[in-house]
């Protein structure tokens, strides 16, 4: 059985009952540094993810216009994630240099990438 796990945000518990109760278990009331209290994983990775994205979303003032318009804007934010941004928790590479994923974008990543992707799209 799968386990949902928040904090006390009373709109996930609500969430929850409406959407998974019959299906999975929650553990409800949980602070953000329960990795301390010897859980295995801890939500502050996540938490910091969707506050960029949401940072990110809020500089829109049109809206994305449709569901297509929303998907590039959230596959745009994982390509600059995952092969632009460098990340201070991985020395200051990027999740695909990490990976060994070698592209050699230069020292101007996202130029870089621009230039890969339309030289293999032929």
């Amino acid at each position: 059985m799968f386990e949902f796990v928040c904090d006390k945000f009373a709109n996930y518990k609500t969430a929850f009952m409406k959407l998974f109760n019959r299906v999975c278990k929650l553990t409800f009331g949980i602070s953000i540094a329960y990795q301390k209290n010897g859980v295995k994983h801890n939500n502050n990775p996540v938490e910091r993810h969707n506050g960029k994205i949401e940072d990110r979303i809020k500089n829109i003032r049109g809206g994305f216009g449709s569901f297509e318009g929303a998907k590039y804007f959230m596959d745009l934010q994982r390509t600059l994630h995952n092969f632009v941004n460098p990340h201070q928790g991985l020395k200051d590479k990027t999740p695909a240099e990490m990976a060994e994923i070698k592209l050699n974008l230069g020292r101007n990543k996202l130029l870089g990438l621009i230039r890969y992707i339309a030289q293999n799209l032929t």
